[in-house]
């Protein structure tokens, strides 16, 4: 989703792009990469010269439950990808100026009502641990005189397929949406127009590096959070979701990924002067839903 919305921003900018595909390419400007193999990227001279090279790769962490092999899943997707990738760019004779990598603010685990910025220590539990490793796989980078930027994501609201509001959506309609557990757990969230124009200004901001927390500046509780999105439905949000109920159903996912706490605040980018389009939940969910115009 922030792929497409960001290959968009750069594409209307008149900016050349590479994008790097697991699958056999299929047009220009696309080239075929596989992180596990050795090199990742046979031809990586294309890579000479770049601007800035982003990466989001990583396993859906809420796809499955998390057994012992989708964990393992989820970390090789992010840690064995981002060290390949970092890896590739330090060999490079011209090798891009700044890297952008995907993380989360699952690394600063469950802290209740605790106002956390960049300046905070990482939490515990596997998405923490998971998002460390996803971290330090970029060193390389980094030791090669690169700029690395580890864009730490809350839950980014955008209609398209595959978000997390895409998949909320049916039960809200229907009227069975509620809040999780106790619902006083604090989300941090970004609208998806907001995510891809803080990686826009990331890239044209050259003093910003290390950890960026990409959340709006109001972050919510899931109570608050689930009112919102039913009030823009015009909807009811009475159905509640017991703690108990959602850790027998998806066991350690319930308690790190949706009822864990994290109230997140984007320090580095504000004090920068980036401007949110949608500072407000209630402006990120009525710009998700508005009706997209037909195409001509």
């Amino acid at each position: 989703m922030l792929g497409s919305t960001l290959h968009k921003a750069f594409s209307a900018q008149g900016a050349n792009i590479l994008q790097l595909l697991r699958r056999s390419p299929g047009e220009a400007g696309q080239l075929q990469w596989n992180p596990a193999a050795i090199p990742a990227i046979p031809g990586s001279e294309a890579l000479e010269g770049l601007t800035a090279a982003i990466h989001l790769s990583g396993a859906n962490v809420a796809a499955h439950r998390w057994t012992l092999a989708y964990k393992r899943e989820m970390t090789e997707s992010r840690v064995q990808s981002t060290r390949a990738l970092a890896e590739t760019f330090a060999r490079l004779r011209n090798p891009p100026r700044t890297l952008v990598v995907a993380s989360a603010v699952g690394i600063y685990g469950d802290r209740g009502d605790e106002l956390i910025d960049e300046g905070s220590a990482p939490g515990s539990g596997f998405l923490a641990d998971l998002c460390q490793q996803w971290e330090g796989a970029a060193k390389p980078a980094v030791e090669a005189g690169i700029r690395v930027i580890h864009v730490r994501f809350g839950v980014v609201i955008g209609s398209d397929p595959g978000g997390a509001l895409a998949h909320m959506l049916p039960l809200f309609r229907l009227g069975l949406g509620g809040p999780l557990g106790s619902g006083q757990q604090f989300m941090s969230w970004i609208s998806i127009l907001d995510a891809a124009s803080a990686i826009i200004f990331l890239l044209e901001s050259p003093s910003l590096s290390g950890a960026v927390n990409l959340t709006a500046p109001r972050p919510v509780t899931n109570a608050e959070f689930t009112r919102t999105l039913g009030a823009q439905l015009n909807r009811p949000t009475f159905f509640r979701a017991p703690a108990f109920a959602l850790r027998l159903a998806i066991g350690q996912m319930a308690n790190e990924a949706l009822l864990s706490s994290a109230r997140v605040y984007p320090a580095k980018l504000t004090s920068a002067g980036f401007n949110f389009a949608h500072p407000d939940l209630d402006q990120a969910f009525a710009a998700a839903l508005a009706p997209r115009p037909a195409l001509s």
